[in-house]
């Protein structure tokens, strides 16, 4: 049974969001602040962390932070601050998802799943005609799902190696926003862009040189993205 670690103030969203996971399978922990997110957080094992943003003693972004600096566990935020900035401000420290209040458990539940399922490939080995690939500065060894750049790893999350490794396996292919979200996040896309476009900042400031002006992952204004050519 795959665990949860629910982290809202809302005694009365925690219920609900408690209930219709329950009933799905998953089994899911309970913290109503930061600080007892963080306290069950390093003494349990969990496969997601669901997190509010608006919380006492110790708000959403430092917990984040904090498990940043000792995991990549997919983190889901779960936060009434609905815009574009708290979007990419809670991406940006990061974040693999975002779902704003109020929000159906159906969708709660398809983004969770998604997010675990993107977890379970990204830390296991996947067979490949080509396990390490070289490109320029980059291994990028498939099999054991690891990069290096210029012989040094680089720690991408889950969703950052599904968008390299996307890129890397079809270096001939261009990608639209909707091909991007269909393969990485294997749902539908509602032209949520913003979540692409912080996805891909932050993957382009690892594996680039000067990500304002990427080489290996190309923009094509108006169409999509592309591998680059060395």
């Amino acid at each position: 049974m795959q665990r949860i670690l629910l982290v809202e103030d809302d005694h009365s969203i925690s219920e609900v969001i408690h209930h219709y996971l329950t009933k799905e399978d998953f089994q899911v922990e309970l913290a109503f602040d930061g600080e007892e997110g963080i306290r069950l957080f390093q003494h349990n094992s969990y496969d997601l962390i669901l997190l509010d943003l608006m919380l006492p003693k110790l708000n959403g972004i430092d917990f984040l932070k904090l498990i940043r600096e000792q995991s990549n566990i997919p983190v889901l935020i779960i936060s009434a601050k609905d815009g574009e900035v708290e979007k990419a401000l809670g991406l940006g420290f990061g974040a693999d998802d975002y779902i704003a209040k109020p929000f159906s458990m159906i969708e709660l539940t398809a983004r969770v799943k998604a997010a675990i399922r993107r977890a379970t490939q990204y830390s296991s080995s996947e067979p490949a005609e080509e396990k390490v690939l070289q490109v320029h500065d980059l291994t990028i060894d498939i099999e054991n799902v690891s990069v290096l750049k210029i012989g040094k790893p680089l720690q991408l999350t889950s969703t950052e190696w599904q968008l390299l490794k996307l890129f890397a396996t079809n270096p001939k292919k261009v990608f639209t926003k909707e091909q991007i979200y269909r393969s990485v996040w294997n749902e539908d896309y509602f032209d949520d862009q913003n979540i692409i476009n912080v996805h891909m900042r932050r993957l382009r400031e690892k594996i680039e040189d000067d990500p304002s002006s990427p080489q290996y992952i190309k923009t094509l204004w108006g169409i999509g993205y592309k591998w680059g050519e060395f």
